[in-house]
Parts: C-alpha cells; structure tokens; sequence
C-alpha cells in the first residue's frame, strides 16, 4: 500500500500509481474505521485529507487520474451529504425588532416577517418591541386582556400555522415567540423573566425581557432589551446589560442566559456613532459608505474592550442607521435637536460551544451538534410609525435533534361530530411527568394559543379505560361545534407548561340534525368556553374554581 506523507513529493504527477488510485477508492473505508476511534480519528482523517488535496493541486485536468480522482472524490461527498442529511435539520429563524413608540401596528407587516418569500417558511417567529404604549389605562388593560400587538401578530399569523408559544411584557417591552405546530412537541421548558433598569431597579422603561426553551433538545434562549440613551451614556448601557445578563432566572433552577447553547441579543440598544460630527455621518450614509462609520460605532468600540461582550456575533451593518426619522418618512432628524443617526436596533447572537471549544485543540473538540448562519441582516425603511426603523434577521439554525420522539401521541378516534359522544386516544413515553392536572384541548387547525381551545377534557377526570400502551379520554357531543371542520388535538403538560402531544388535523362532520332543522345554527354554533372559564383564563384556573 502506497504511503502518503507530508514527506512526500507529488511534483511529478505520473508518479501516482494504480495502488494510489485503490487508495482513493478506498476513502469511504478507512474514514468509517478512522471515524470510531473518536476525535483522534476525526484529526487523522483531516490530515488525510489535507495531503489529498496536495496531491490534487498537482493534478492536471489532461492527466489520467483526474477523472479517477474527481469521481472517488464525488461519492465521498455523495455519502457525505446524504450522512448529514439523516442526522441534522435546518430550522429557520427570523427575529424582529422595532421600536414603535407607543405607535398602534400597521395595517401591513408581509415584507416585515417576509411572508412574501420565495424561500421555504419561516419554523419561528421572535418579535421584539419596545416603546409599547404602556400608560396606566393601556397597560391595566392589557394585563387582562391580549395587548394591541400581540393581538394584531396573532391575527397574522394563526392563519398560517402558527401558534403564540410564549409572550413577555415589562411595561413597554413586549417579547413574542409565534412558531408552527409541528415543533410544538419538541419545545420545553419554556420559561420567561423580565429585569427592570430603569431608576436604579424601580422602573421598567429601561431593562430586558427574555424567553427561554428547550428546542430539540437544546437551550435557546431570546434576549430583548432596551437600554437607556443618549450619546454620553454608553457606560450605563454597558453596566445595564451585564446586571440584565447576571439576574434573567437568577435563583431559579434554570442555566443562565450565558450558559445556553445559544443565546439571541436585540433590541433597542441605543449604542450610536461617537467622534464623527453629524454632517460627515450624514455624508457618508447619502453616499452608501457605512464602513466608514463602524469603527466609530459604540458597540463595535465596546466588543473590543469589554470581555462579556466578545463573544457575541453580530452580521455586518450594510443598512443605514435606524434611528432617528421623521415620523412616515426617510428623512433623518429635521427637528430642532437633530438627533446625530445611529444603528441603535441591533441583533446578536452567541454560541455557547464556540466560546468553549476556543481554547481547546481543535482536533479534540467535542462534535458539534448546533451551529447558527445568519442568512439576513436588514433594516425595512417602509415603516414609518415610530422614529425608529424596525431590524430583521433571518437565520438558520443547523441543528442535530437530541429529541426525536414526542412525549405525547395523541389521536381522535372514529369519526368525530356533534351527534354522538366521542373518543380521543393517547399514549405516553416511559417516565413521562404526567399531572392530575394535565389536560386535552379541541382546537381550530389556526388557533392562535394555548388558551385558545374550543374545548377540553381532562387526561384523568375524564378516562375511561386505560392499559400499558394507550388510555382513552372521552368528549361529550354536548362540547362539539355543530358546524364541524377541521381541528387538531393538543396534549398539555401542566408540569412542563408546554404542549408536549398534538395530532394531525382531522375532520368533525357537521351536526345534520341541528343545521337541517336550524340553518342558521351554522353560523354561530361555535362551541364556548365552559360557564367558569373566562377568556383570560387558563384551564388550570377553571379547574382550581371547580374545586
């Protein structure tokens, strides 16, 4: 067997023998063999495959092995992709964040969320804001009621799939997460936490909300803040942040936000440009020449410096600044004070493996198993409503699911109408966390929350038989909508506040007694909520009040 060293000369092509081109054919062999070994033969092959690609820089396209070559290395790729295919999935990402200050929401928001694309899909929606209207009358009302603008996204978005999965508000900071139903058994441990920084700690105008989850298995978690403003206040924006970071879900039993395998930044962060004087700053963004301003940028200059900030990764500003507009238009400050432009809305990210992984050899590394490509970093200067321009940020995230099976299959049995009672079958994994008060929702296929179910049974009140593979739960024709349509079945863990089991959609036939003697009975025949359960509601708080 011929030996490839680094030793080696490979200047006269010829040299290569026919044993050599074995060796070639035999790549996939020894890579599998190479591969068990662990880390120590992922590095022996790299370095394989480093002295190959010697050997083809040398390999003129007229000599004989090249074809040989080109063909050998084109299986091995083929087995490649089709490997990392099996093993890994693509989840697209796009996080907003906007400023609207105190503005209602638009009438149109498809190139904001990109529903135009003719990209696949969007798998989640993060949706960041600050400035919501919170005065006293707005904010009372929408701690019993949905705000504006979670109402106004819902509305956009439930027809398409999707479900509000979390939301959090502190004031004027409202963080959403929309994502679609069929992730919906692989996200848990959702959990959210709000850090006021506003007059020292007592106020929350100025601070950070955050959202946290398990997705497939790995820690993600979203991170909107608002940090306080003007130019002279970069220490204080630097100081809030680390106090923000130190104190999300301190106490708890949950990582940190630094220890998750992924952490997401954005918001209005309020860092601007220092040094240059308004006329060059303007000069330089009329001629499209943004690179100029970058060094001067305060966040840019504090990831220099500042340790905690120098892991977090941030696309390239290839956009104007976003702040400060006149309202409903593209024209910069025309005000008295003419506020100097500023990339002040921004969004980061921070891989947790990479930091780890930075000071070991890279050929011991742990494999990699998460990975984050920003594919998107633009800010949308349609929108006028607030002296800010909303910022976008389309990722994916290349993920090897640690979680592949749901905790919860659910399924409805028989047909399903309003004539006759009906059944709903489900089975768990072994060991799963199950409640007294865990509980099966009825929903429309576009719901828009968990709370937002026509009806529901409960998983123990309301079993009727039960053995080591399934249990059986039973509806009441009387909690059936007449009308029929299309609906799915949703599982609820009250241990792990999350959906953990949905089915796929099916058919309730209409109720042809009632609408052949009552037409008009299809219009309104929506089932209600129960008579003790109100629409802010949960299910948990109808069956406590039952009790």
């Amino acid at each position: 067997m011929a030996s490839f060293s680094s030793e080696d000369s490979f200047q006269d092509s010829t040299s290569l023998s026919l044993n050599d081109l074995e060796n070639l054919h035999n790549l996939r062999s020894r890579s599998a063999s190479l591969g068990s070994t662990g880390s120590i033969g992922r590095f022996q092959l790299r370095q394989r495959v480093a002295q190959l690609m010697a050997c083809v820089e040398d390999i003129s396209s007229d000599d004989e092995i090249h074809e040989e070559v080109s063909r050998t290395l084109d299986e091995a790729f083929l087995i490649w992709g089709k490997k990392l295919k099996d093993k890994w999935q693509e989840f697209r990402l796009h996080i907003v964040t906007w400023n609207v200050g105190t503005a209602s929401p638009p009438p149109d928001v498809t190139s904001l969320l990109q529903l135009n694309s003719l990209g696949p899909t969007m798998d989640m929606y993060v949706i960041g804001l600050q400035e919501v209207n919170s005065r006293i009358t707005n904010f009372l009302s929408d701690l019993a009621f949905d705000d504006p603008w979670s109402i106004f996204f819902m509305a956009v978005l439930s027809p398409l799939g999707y479900m509000k999965l979390s939301s959090v508000r502190m004031q004027g900071l409202l963080l959403l997460i929309f994502v679609k139903h069929v992730h919906l058994p692989f996200i848990r441990d959702v959990h959210t936490h709000y850090t006021r920084t506003g007059l020292y700690g007592y106020w929350g105008n100025k601070g950070g909300v955050t959202i946290r989850m398990s997705l497939y298995g790995h820690t993600i978690c979203f991170m909107n803040c608002h940090l306080p403003a003007h130019m002279e206040n970069t220490e204080q924006r630097l100081d809030d942040f680390e106090k923000i970071l130190e104190m999300q879900f301190e106490g708890e039993n949950i990582p940190s936000t630094l220890d998750h395998d992924v952490l997401f930044w954005f918001g209005d962060l309020n860092f601007r440009i220092a040094d240059f004087g308004i006329h060059f700053v303007r000069e330089s963004i009329n001629n499209k020449r943004y690179n100029l301003l970058w060094e001067k940028d305060q966040l840019n200059m504090a990831k220099k410096k500042e340790a905690f900030l120098q892991d977090f990764i941030e696309g390239p500003l290839q956009f104007k600044p976003t702040y400060k507009f006149d309202l409903y238009s593209e024209v910069y400050d025309t005000s008295e004070k003419k506020r100097k432009p500023a990339w002040t809305d921004r969004i980061l990210w921070r891989m947790k493996n990479l930091c780890q992984n930075a000071s070991k050899e890279d050929e011991f590394s742990e494999e990699q198993t998460i990975s984050v490509t920003l594919n998107n970093y633009i800010s949308h200067m349609s929108y006028g409503i607030s002296d800010h321009k909303p910022v976008t940020g389309t990722f994916g995230l290349q993920l090897k699911p640690l979680v592949s099976d749901p905790l919860i299959t659910v399924n409805p049995e028989g047909e399903w109408s309003a004539e006759h009672d009906v059944l709903i079958s489900y089975s768990a994994v072994p060991d799963f966390p199950s409640s007294a008060w865990d509980w099966i929702g009825l929903f429309k296929v576009a719901f828009r929350h968990v709370n937002d179910y026509v009806t529901y049974a409960w998983v123990e009140d309301d079993e009727i038989s039960s053995n080591k593979d399934s249990k059986q739960v039973y509806m009441s024709a009387a909690e059936i909508p007449d009308v029929g349509g299309e609906f799915l079945l949703c599982y609820y863990s009250n241990n792990l506040q999350s959906i953990v089991g949905i089915s796929q959609p099916f058919q309730i036939q209409p109720n042809r007694t009632l609408i052949e003697t009552d037409p008009t009975q299809e219009e309104n025949s929506w089932m209600q909520k129960p008579d003790n359960l109100e629409s802010g509601d949960s299910v948990e708080s109808s069956k406590n009040g039952a009790l």
